[in-house]
């Protein structure tokens, strides 16, 4: 039996590159490394103080309260449509189409759309956001390691080889041959 999971917190939002880079790596690493992965979308604009991607947030806000097994493919296909394929993810109909690409129905993604502007929604994003202000965040992405009844802030995508050392595994590039063999 292998050792009990840390827990890791990803602080993210879609509107940074950056993120993206640190959750595909999470998300690789999470059953090399025996992780409980907390996807964690934070609105930038709220650390950073001017963003566009509030209404994604939104969205993804939804996600992670209603169908939170969707949250991982919904973030990636948001990320995809604005740094993959220059594509908008700020009016509804791109929302709806990432979810709907990311394997949600149509009558899923309208709902979750609907409900992103509840007060339920909108306090829940402040709420991680500002859960991310207290662990010290000044951009996105941080991710937050709960490891040995000790909490580490590691701010960025580039420092994965510290996380790696802080839970004493093993860091084997961005793409790790376990995953690699699968591409």
């Amino acid at each position: 039996m292998g050792p009990v999971p840390r827990t890791l917190e990803l602080f993210y939002d879609v509107l940074s590159p950056y993120s993206w880079l640190g959750f595909e790596v999470l998300c690789r690493y999470r059953n090399i490394w025996n992780i409980n992965l907390q996807l964690r979308p934070s609105f930038i604009g709220g650390i950073m103080k001017d963003s566009g991607s509030l209404s994604a947030m939104r969205f993804l806000t939804a996600v992670n309260l209603e169908h939170p097994e969707m949250l991982e493919n919904v973030s990636r296909e948001l990320w995809m449509r604005i740094w993959s394929r220059d594509e908008d993810i700020t009016q509804p109909q791109s929302i709806l189409a990432a979810a709907e690409k990311a394997g949600m129905s149509a009558e899923q993604a309208q709902g979750l759309l609907e409900k992103s502007s509840t007060s339920k929604v909108k306090n829940q994003l402040r709420e991680t956001t500002e859960a991310a202000c207290r662990y010290g965040a000044f951009g996105l992405p941080i991710t937050v390691a709960h490891v040995d009844g000790q909490t580490h802030m590691i701010f960025g995508s580039d420092r994965m080889e510290l996380l790696a050392y802080l839970l004493g595994e093993k860091w084997m590039g961005p793409v790790p041959p376990a995953v690699n063999a699968r591409l």
